[in-house]
């Protein structure tokens, strides 16, 4: 096998490296650096990157990533590992979703040499890292203030990624469209596989998302051959495709109390929560419009009129999903 470059850097066949990747400077003039991990395998065999932190508080996949490196099935690796724990390191820093302008990093791809930080960013990791590789997961949670159930968005359309999607192996796969600006619509557009993996909520650690998170990135690895079957039987069989979904809004303002908890099943009229106000004894429910799979929730218990406080995923066999996601919340708890 032949070494593997990046970023000027040769990693020879069965050794592993860190590059930096000179992203910027900080007003002190302090370099800052993406730091990428190379595994290069003995034997030959496909390109797999791993991303986390493309927003820069969502921390579940840094931890992800930090698993999958110290795993001793690597030593047995075919092919070849590009793990970043942290792209967006400015917003890692600073606890952010965003980059110091404001601008969305994840809305940045494929970026540009010569344009704003975030397409100067977007372009140094496409170019060093996103075009080496043959398949691509991008680890994410949900924002502040709201937590993701596990959960993998892949456009279904591409058969790469329905694959992938399908080995990663958590309950619930949601099609989700393409946004302009991604690193998923930049990957797919130079024809690599990729899947985005949501867990969690920003600035948080979940260790039941993280270890699904690593499960599943593992269970990608077996399905592209790069690592051998675990012994372990995987507690999802076939995960189950949502028809859609949507985000159950606020219909009035006031102090919000959730009455459902993550992964429950959802009937249609079902009581979700309650909103009531602060100064009198005035309380709204919060119905839901349609059944299925609660798999988004916001965490603040104050609301205004309009905001997202529940996203429902809707199946055929809604009965069946909700017994795959008890089993699948059992066996990770």
């Amino acid at each position: 096998m032949s070494p593997f470059i990046i970023n000027g850097t040769s990693v020879a066949p069965g050794q592993r490296a860190v590059v930096e990747l000179a992203a910027a400077q900080l007003y002190t003039q302090t370099p800052l650096n993406i730091p990428v991990h190379v595994v290069h395998g003995r034997r030959p065999g496909p390109v797999l990157l791993v991303t986390a932190a493309i927003h820069g508080d969502e921390l579940n996949g840094v931890d992800v990533i930090r698993r999958l490196l110290s795993a001793r099935f690597l030593e047995r690796l075919r092919g070849t590992l590009i793990a970043v724990p942290v792209v967006n390191v400015f917003g890692f820093i600073y606890k952010s979703r965003y980059l110091p302008d404001r601008r969305d990093l994840n809305r940045c791809f494929p970026g540009s040499e010569t344009g704003s930080l975030g397409a100067r960013m977007a372009w140094l990791i496409k170019r060093e890292v996103l075009d080496k590789a043959d398949y691509a997961i991008d680890l994410h949670t949900g924002a502040v203030h709201r937590s993701n159930f596990p959960q993998i968005r892949a456009n279904l359309a591409n058969e790469g990624s329905k694959a992938i999607a399908k080995a990663f192996g958590v309950p619930v796969i949601i099609n989700s469209v393409l946004s302009s600006g991604t690193l998923r619509d930049t990957a797919e557009s130079q024809g690599i596989p990729v899947i985005t993996y949501e867990a969690g909520e920003a600035l948080r650690f979940d260790e039941d998302c993280i270890r699904a998170g690593y499960r599943g990135v593992r269970n990608v690895m077996q399905h592209l051959g790069m690592v051998a079957p675990s012994r372990r039987k995987a507690t999802v069989e076939e995960p189950a495709i949502a028809l859609g979904s949507s985000w159950v809004r606020a219909n009035t303002d006031g102090v919000f109390r959730p009455l459902v908890s993550l992964g429950s099943r959802i009937r249609e009229g079902q009581r979700l929560g309650v909103i009531n106000s602060p100064f009198t004894l005035e309380e709204v429910d919060v119905l839901a419009p349609f059944g299925g799979i609660l798999v988004g929730r916001s965490n603040l218990p104050l609301a205004n009129e309009g905001e997202a406080l529940f996203h429902i995923a809707r199946f055929d066999a809604v009965g069946e999903v909700a017994e795959q996601v008890e089993s699948f919340s059992h066996d990770i708890g």
